[in-house]
């Protein structure tokens, strides 16, 4: 129990004592000594204590001891420390939440340590903490522990993770805020010393400034955030999409024949690349997509021109089996920040209404009514998709253009989807619907078109202002 209550005594001499020595003090009711050899050692220690009473700081009734000195010897270290919080968060967490959790601490932890010397290989270290420190599994009992406590980890892994434990620093530590610095300068850089992309270290700041907030205002382990006392600027980040490197139009087209003529697999997933572009769908929601969400016109001449509508309510990203409850290389989930149950409706054109309609004709579903499906059944993966875009955008760019990032990944064509929408004129609060972003996202990430819009409707209005005259 801390409390106030707290009366210092002058230091007495014992004479025939090893120590003749003794400071006295009570806490509350309950008194303490401790004796020493010198007197000089003695008038310290009872310094130690007045300039806590003098701070105003609560003492421990049992041990005796300032409640800062309690708490450095009762704390954890900063490996015990992250290892907790990556199991409290993972129950409620996304799995592709827990792998970022899991990253951002294996990059954090590593620099929060008391020496250097005999260290692990930094990749051998990295690849321990991400795969099996902060890794949730089920052990025996059903309980969730971290993996390498459960599950036997090779001779490098259980080495590095010993290390680790020897020489990380106690949390308490970071009362100096300045041993936060090289944490910070990790997030920022790859393991090859090259700067990190801009979103990355974001997404690690964000998970660093949450695990701090946690052990501060819910486990009492700091006094303050030292995050916020630490005189270092982030990188700059420039969110907005470099429109030289989106497809227009006849690009994309051109690169969804491609697609179609790679081969047997392409065509299956044509309608695949068309949601992509057409629709502005994330790979994640494609993969989930079943008939039933498909509403299709009829297949007459006097509905060849109608539109469609896709009903969106679950997304199925990727991850490492490991990261999810059961062993898949997916989770399936609601819509990205968006309450499981949440739909999302996106009219589709003609040209998409076409392909959905033919590709169901000609493959039909998976059991489960999805449209688009592996080999074997499962969830279409990146890879094959990615080998596919690589294959057809190879066919379709010259050497020059192959050799910049245009239409450089799959996702090449949702950007290029929400753009031609922006373009087009559709007003940005139903762009952003449609596209299952916040405004405040739509607007970050596509200023520059947007900013184009405005100009645009400011000649209207001054126009419209003008023939009022």
């Amino acid at each position: 129990m801390l409390t106030y209550d707290v009366d210092i005594w002058s230091i007495r001499k014992r004479a025939g004592r090893k120590k003749p020595y003794e400071l006295r003090w009570r806490v509350g009711s309950r008194p303490h000594s401790k004796s020493f050899k010198l007197k000089p050692q003695a008038d310290g220690r009872r310094s130690e204590l007045m300039a806590a009473l003098r701070e105003r700081e609560q003492f421990d009734e049992d041990t005796g001891l300032p409640a800062r000195e309690l708490a450095a010897l009762s704390s954890p270290s900063w490996f015990e420390h992250a290892m907790a919080y990556a199991l409290m968060k993972w129950p409620r967490a996304s799995a592709k939440h827990r792998a970022g959790i899991g990253e951002a601490l294996a990059v954090i932890v590593p620099t929060l340590i008391t020496s250097s010397r005999g260290a692990p290989d930094a990749r051998t270290l990295r690849r321990a903490l991400y795969q099996w420190a902060f890794r949730g599994v089920r052990n025996s009992d059903g309980q969730l522990v971290a993996s390498h406590t459960a599950e036997e980890a090779p001779e490098d892994i259980r080495s590095a993770l010993d290390w680790l434990s020897q020489h990380s620093m106690k949390v308490h530590a970071l009362e100096d805020p300045a041993l936060l610095r090289p944490a910070l300068e990790a997030i920022s850089q790859r393991l090859d010393g090259k700067k990190a992309a801009e979103n990355t270290a974001r997404r690690k700041r964000m998970v660093l400034s949450n695990f701090l907030r946690y052990t501060v205002e819910e486990k009492g382990l700091l006094t303050h955030n030292p995050l916020a006392r630490v005189d270092w600027t982030p990188p700059d980040t420039d969110d907005e999409i470099d429109f030289r490197y989106v497809p227009d139009p006849a690009m994309a087209r051109s690169l969804l024949t491609a697609v179609r003529n790679t081969g047997t697999r392409g065509q299956h997933l044509e309608a695949f690349f068309g949601c992509l572009y057409y629709a502005a769908m994330r790979p994640g929601e494609i993969a989930s997509l079943k008939e039933a969400d498909c509403t299709l016109p009829p297949n007459t001449q006097e509905e060849s021109e109608s539109w469609g509508e896709l009903l969106l309510g679950e997304s199925r990203p990727e991850v490492a089996s490991g990261w999810t409850d059961d062993g898949k290389s997916y989770e399936a989930r609601g819509l990205k920040r968006r309450a499981r149950g949440a739909t999302r409706s996106v009219p589709i054109p003609p040209v998409l209404v076409q392909m959905l309609r033919k590709h169901l004709e000609t493959y039909g579903t998976a059991p489960d009514g999805r449209l688009f499906r592996a080999a074997r059944g499962g969830r279409v993966r990146s890879t094959e998709y990615c080998d596919l875009w690589d294959s057809a955008r190879s066919s379709v760019l010259s050497e020059a253009e192959a050799a910049t990032p245009l239409a450089e990944v799959p996702y090449s064509l949702r950007h290029a989807g929400v753009s031609l929408w922006i373009k087009s004129g559709v007003d940005p609060v139903e762009v952003a619907r449609r596209a299952g972003h916040s405004i405040a996202v739509l607007f970050r990430f596509y200023a520059k078109i947007l900013r184009g819009d405005q100009s645009r409707s400011k000649e209207l209005i001054a126009r419209e202002l003008s023939s009022g005259k």
